[in-house]
């Protein structure tokens, strides 16, 4: 594979909540672990401004600052932080072995997928921009900022209308941004959301230019058919058209959903390669929250150790 190896217990591969909280378990195990950083170094958390449903920080604290926490405390007890990127896999028999940056093999006995998923974006400037200003791709994390405020959400899934209906319990309006006459979500999702007073939908409507300076200031929308642009007031601007988990180094190896979301078995962190766990928003799709990617990171820590004591008792 390539020059240089190095043999490890317990790889971490991803370094949001998920990969920090499997690191502090199982560095305090005793099991000296290297994490990887990956592509993204701390998760999705740092594209955050503030994190206030994290229970412990009764203030609120910056996404990025939170996940310096969770690295210095893992580095406490032990575990070894690298920045790199897995270029490719091999789990085809134990040991594991792990290309970092197509230089070095990290050979494993044990492996922790903590990888991730990336929102989906529109792919405008004005998104780039003004992305923790206003802008967010969860509204659960983030509605609360927008308190008796008119927000839009654009997408037109069974996520799409949760969040709006979620935000309009929040806000004073949300104006939803389909972009065809229909939606994709399931008969009650929609029924709710056209049910609701507070949820206007745009249909066959996109999404021209997010407007505001240093803040979300409004939103400059077309019609598709007519080609008719309007302008509207809000303050805060959600994308809920999906996420794609970061998983594909993986696919040859490790079983999936047809998104691409690693299958664990059920009550545990378990993959289908023995030896192998996966955690956090690479393997779950429905809650995608930083405290049940922490949950699960700690799950898969502790199957990690249990995997392992089995050959040390032998």
């Amino acid at each position: 594979m390539s020059q240089e190896n190095e043999h490890v217990k317990v790889l971490i591969i991803g370094s949001g909540p998920a990969g920090y909280s499997a690191a502090i378990y199982a560095s305090r195990a005793g099991l000296s672990p290297v994490l990887y950083t990956g592509g993204q170094p701390g998760g999705q958390l740092t594209i955050t401004s503030d994190v206030e449903n994290y229970p412990g920080y009764p203030e609120g604290i910056k996404g990025p600052e939170m996940m310096e926490d969770f690295r210095k405390q893992a580095e406490r007890f032990g575990t070894q932080v690298r920045f790199g990127l897995a270029s490719k896999v091999d789990f085809s028999k134990r040991p594991y072995h792990v290309e970092m940056d197509e230089k070095k093999t990290i050979i494993a006995d044990t492996i922790l997928i903590s990888t991730g998923a990336s929102a989906k974006w529109l792919g405008i400037e004005s998104e780039t921009r003004l992305n923790g200003k206003g802008v967010s791709a969860c509204a659960v994390c983030d509605g609360f900022f927008f308190k008796g405020q008119d927000v839009a959400i654009v997408g037109a899934g069974d996520t799409a209308c949760e969040e709006a209906i979620y935000l309009s319990n929040i806000c004073s309006k949300v104006y939803m941004i389909v972009r065809k006459s229909e939606m994709k979500a399931s008969q009650i999702m929609q029924n709710r959301v056209r049910n609701n007073p507070k949820i206007e939908i745009l249909w066959n409507t996109e999404t021209d230019e997010i407007l505001g300076q240093e803040e979300v200031s409004g939103v400059r929308v077309m019609n598709n058919k007519t080609g008719e642009k309007l302008e509207i007031a809000i303050s805060g601007f959600f994308v809920a058209i999906g996420h794609q988990p970061n998983t594909a180094i993986f696919k040859d190896f490790i079983h999936m959903d047809e998104a691409g979301y690693i299958m664990t078995i059920p009550g545990s962190t378990k993959t289908n390669i023995e030896g192998v766990f996966a955690c956090g928003d690479a393997q779950d799709k429905i809650y995608r929250q930083a405290v049940t990617a922490a949950g699960t990171g700690c799950m898969a820590a502790l199957d990690a150790e249990r995997f392992l004591s089995q050959f040390e008792n032998h």
